[in-house]
């Protein structure tokens, strides 16, 4: 069941032409990779025992949450804005090395999420159990490289606004756990800025949590 939305009027909406403008562009989505301290969140999530992928899916998808820009899709040919995004990530099959899809409803509490979530994954039979909704964010952790880019297919279809989010293998520096972390998102409602906020949060997060 999709969440609920409301639909823009774009004659009085002001990013409209900005809107417009990418929109129609060869490629309207863009990539950003910064890396995130990690050292508080990791040390946590072993002494809960919280498995730390499923967690940092959480972190991501709360934080993209909080900031309106990231709730914009387009559907049906017009501009919504939803109430909220729930979560959709890849989870490896160890025997065969193939990834399945697993569609969750983002949860306000941490250990609720996570317990949903790793129990969805693992009962989780086929690799993909259909299209996936507008809304959703679309996580996939890349744990074996330490990457410093990265770049995604594309499916053709300009009016896929649905944002990506990577992260790869984390590193120590300095007595401190650093791991890249990527942002895919539609120039349409997305510019610097708003990957600016949510690094901001993600941080504050992940140093507070």
């Amino acid at each position: 069941m999709a969440n609920n939305y409301t639909v823009i009027d774009e004659t009085k909406w002001e990013r409209a032409m900005h809107c417009m403008v990418f929109r129609n562009s060869v490629e309207p989505a863009f990539c950003v990779t910064f890396e995130a301290d990690i050292t508080n969140f990791k040390r946590k999530t072993k002494e809960q025992g919280l498995s730390f992928t499923m967690a940092m899916v959480y972190a991501v998808c709360k934080c993209a949450n909080e900031i309106e820009a990231f709730r914009y899709r387009f559907l049906d040919g017009k501009v919504v804005l939803f109430d909220k995004i729930d979560t959709a990530f890849t989870y490896l099959n160890p025997e065969t090395e193939l990834f399945k899809v697993v569609n969750v409803p983002m949860i306000d509490d941490i250990q609720e999420y996570v317990e949903l979530a790793t129990r969805t994954a693992q009962e989780q039979k086929e690799y993909f159990t259909g299209p996936l909704g507008n809304d959703v964010f679309q996580c996939s952790p890349m744990p074996w490289v330490t990457y410093t880019h990265i770049s995604h297919t594309n499916s053709g279809k300009k009016d896929n606004a649905t944002p990506l989010f990577d992260w790869g293998k984390y590193y120590e520096k300095d007595g401190k756990l650093l791991m890249p972390v990527s942002v895919q998102a539609h120039h349409s409602f997305i510019d610097g800025l708003h990957i600016g906020k949510f690094f901001e949060k993600l941080q504050a997060f992940l140093d507070e949590y």
